[in-house]
């Protein structure tokens, strides 16, 4: 029973797989010696040369004063990191009293205990129509010198989408570098991996005496190769393939982008100070973008070290593009709904991976699987008896007549597999109409319960009934894709509700791209398997999409700010799928049309994106407007924006974004209406002229004035209201529609989508 359990539990922790992929922060449940401190550096004393020295000097200060001592390595306070762009401020292992002490020293503003953290192509270029001869891939040269920072696991460098075949050198404008550890040296390095970092005194000063395994910034889990490769991997053209399936040609969104990998998440542990550590790097190096698949829960913004440092890589121009979590498909369990960064839903794809069932009488059924090798599964015995047929029982499958079992559709797909996989089972057949899966670690297909009559009729009415199974198969241009992804985390935003998340919707279930290969890439029974190449899922794999994407736009609009590339990316968003029918959500039970809470504006559209005809944009001010309307003081505020030059003169939470979002109470009956204004820059060439279009949600009403804009010019701005009036739903059902500004000509099309949901009662600490 023990060895079962231990297989069992192998088993499981993989077909989590994906949920465990995207890197969730959550508050450490004990008593931490690490603290996160936010400094005012308009206040540093001036016989102190740099920010680094005040804040060593202010950590020394507090060991002289120090009462009781131990041989403790945590016993005198230490300075991990100083902060500098990301943040202002620094961490470091404090007592409680040396804490109470510090919180009197100038400068002071705040401080917050670091915070553990848990584990969170070749074909999606296609399925999101890049292509080498128009659009974003051509105008912006493949995202050619566009300079992206992943903050990970590390990197792989020797994986063949880091290749730097084609690449021109290094941009000058780079000041980071290829730091050297173990088993890596600064030569596997080059113009394609232009960076590599490490950060893990979090992680030493949280378990003192601790040995990291791999003390450098290479992958060994291979998630931070995974991203990356998504998001800025060269071509690979030869040999690319998850064990025979999705064969083809990798590469990632931008492939002429420089990578930069930035490492602070560890087998031994994972900690914000180095999130934070990694972010602040990055930011100095001179990346144009941030792609982080990692996010908090449960915590305000200003204690959240990714909207703190993505706060000051917005006022650089430099877009935040990071994961919405894997906690779906309830509402309000969406993170980084941080109101500067671009959050990123997941969704499907049109390829699927299929097996193909052959019976005896020569017919077939397809169906879906993943089993990584081509097993020799031919004219076996076809079995359906009812006192298996649950599959629910290892010990009974074990005992069973050598053949091909059948699994009714009684229960979790999942489950069964997991008993399959204890017997000793040659193959099954599973049914089942679930949308989604992940693994499929026994010599077994999934098929639809409109197939199954058909198969148990031929297995039930032919003596000496057969079949033969064939594996690695690959289906593109599969019906309906774009689905949102059942895990995708939905809104709105416990972070800050009013504004609406998720922003936009990447490819996230079943991706290929590069791995660790001594890394997990998939099972056989209760073996693991490496690859270089390995098909993950969660909204950690769409986040890369949106981030390579975004790098493609910086490098076609360079001018641009964080604001305006997310903007276009929303406004052009596809609200369709490739039926021409509304995206469906694979969360709900009745494959529901999606709602901009589960998908955002849609599924991203790289050419569209690429000419949107209007933006909304953003300023610094505009975002520190909302911040004071948030009910927190100066100092959370001063957390946030690091500098005392912006002021609350002017508090407003209508941010131009390119979304509303309005709630009511389901347990009061009230009919209510909310105004809001948003500002259009005229992006296109030349005079313009826009009429309004609204889809109005149901039970609500939206009037728009005016309804007609006017733009002279290139870069003109015009302003305009939306109102909407809704009532109570008792039900408290989400009801959406959208504003679209079309221009007279029908070149483009400026959507917005447009939100009435019920007040959520949202759920903190999500692990």
């Amino acid at each position: 029973m023990g060895f079962l359990s231990f297989v069992c539990n192998l088993y499981c922790l993989h077909s989590v797989f994906l949920t465990s992929l995207l890197f969730t922060l959550h508050v450490h449940s004990e008593s931490v010696s690490t603290y996160i401190v936010h400094m005012d550096k308009s206040l540093m004393p001036k016989i102190f040369t740099s920010h680094h020295s005040w804040y060593s000097s202010t950590v020394d200060s507090l060991k002289s004063r120090k009462i009781a001592s131990s041989n403790s390595p945590q016993s005198s306070p230490s300075l991990l990191y100083s902060y500098v762009s990301g943040a202002h401020g620094f961490s470091a292992v404090l007592s409680p009293d040396e804490l109470e002490t510090l919180k009197k020293s100038p400068g002071f503003v705040s401080a917050y205990p670091d915070r553990s953290v848990t584990v969170d192509t070749t074909h999606t270029p296609e399925f999101l129509s890049l292509n080498p001869y128009s659009g974003l891939w051509h105008v912006s040269n493949y995202g050619e010198d566009i300079i992206i920072g992943v903050i990970d696991s590390g990197v792989w460098p020797e994986s063949e989408s880091y290749k730097d075949d084609g690449m021109t050198p290094v941009p000058a404008r780079w000041k980071g570098k290829c730091q050297e550890g173990q088993e890596f040296n600064s030569s596997l390095c080059n113009s394609k991996l232009i960076g590599a970092k490490y950060f893990n005194k979090g992680v030493i000063a949280a378990s003192p005496g601790i040995k990291i395994s791999m003390n450098s910034a290479r992958d060994t889990e291979g998630h931070g190769t995974h991203t990356s490769s998504t998001a800025g991997g060269n071509y690979v053209k030869d040999g690319v393939s998850f064990f025979g399936y999705a064969k083809g040609t990798a590469r990632g969104m931008a492939p002429r982008s420089r990578l930069a990998m930035y490492k602070v998440l560890w087998d031994q542990g994972r900690y914000s100070a180095d999130v934070l550590a990694g972010m602040d790097e990055a930011i100095d190096d001179g990346v144009d973008v941030i792609s982080i698949s990692m996010g908090f829960d449960g915590v305000p913004l200003y204690e959240d070290p990714i909207a703190i440092a993505s706060f000051a890589a917005m006022e650089k121009g430099v877009l935040v593009s990071s994961s919405a979590g894997n906690h779906g498909p309830k509402l309000g369990t969406l993170h980084n709904g941080i109101p500067w960064v671009m959050t990123v839903a997941a969704g499907t794809i049109d390829r699927s991976f299929a097996g193909i069932v052959s019976l005896g009488d020569r017919k077939s059924i397809t169906g879906w699987t993943l089993f990584p090798a081509s097993a020799l599964i031919q004219d076996f015995p076809l079995i359906y008896n009812k006192t298996l047929s649950a599959c629910n029982s290892s010990h009974s499958l074990s005992n069973a007549q050598f053949g091909i079992i059948i699994c009714d559709n009684t229960g979790s797909v999942d489950s069964q597999i997991r008993h399959i996989t204890m017997s000793r089972v040659p193959g099954a057949i599973f049914i089942s109409d679930e949308p989604e899966f992940s693994s499929m670690p026994c010599p077994g297909v999934v098929i639809s319960t409109k197939d199954a009559p058909a198969l148990i009729k031929y297995a039930t009415s032919t003596k000496d009934a057969t079949a033969s199974i064939k594996f690695q198969q690959t289906i593109l241009g599969t019906k309906p894709a774009p689905a949102v992804a059942t895990y995708s985390s939905r809104g709105p935003s416990p972070s800050y509700p009013g504004i609406l998340k998720p922003d936009i919707m990447a490819p996230g279930s079943l991706v290929l791209a590069a791995c660790s290969p001594i890394g997990y890439a998939a099972t056989i029974g209760y073996i693991d398997l490496s690859n270089n190449y390995a098909i993950f899922s969660g909204t950690s794999m769409a986040c890369p999409h949106a981030s390579g994407i975004a790098a493609l736009l910086k490098g076609a609009h360079p001018e641009w700010s964080a604001a305006a590339i997310r903007s276009a990316l929303m406004t052009t968003a596809n609200p369709l799928d490739n039926t021409m029918k509304p995206i469906r959500d694979n969360g709900d039970e009745n494959l529901s049309f999606a709602s901009p809470l589960a998908m955002g504006a849609g599924q991203i559209d790289p050419n569209q994106a690429l000419d949107p005809g209007l933006i909304y944009d953003a300023t610094p001010q505009d975002y520190v407007n909302l911040l004071c309307t948030m009910n927190f003081t100066r100092k959370q505020i001063l957390a946030i924006t690091r500098s005392q030059s912006y002021n609350c003169s002017n508090p407003s939470s209508d941010l131009n974004y390119p979304s509303f979002i309005s709630f009511y109470n389901p347990n009061v009956t009230k009919t209510t209406s909310k105004t809001f204004s948003r500002t259009a820059t005229n992006v296109g060439e030349g005079a313009a002229t826009y009429k309004i279009k609204i889809v109005q949600p149901e039970g609500s009403t939206i009037a728009v004035s005016p309804e007609t804009l006017v733009f002279g010019n290139t870069h003109e701005k015009q302003s305009f209201s939306v109102t909407i009036t809704y009532s109570s739903n008792r039900k408290g059902k989400v009801s959406f529609g959208e504003v679209v500004w079309v221009e007279e000509n029908g070149k483009h099309k400026v959507r917005s989508p447009v939100v009435v949901s019920p007040v959520v009662s949202f759920e903190e600490g999500l692990g």
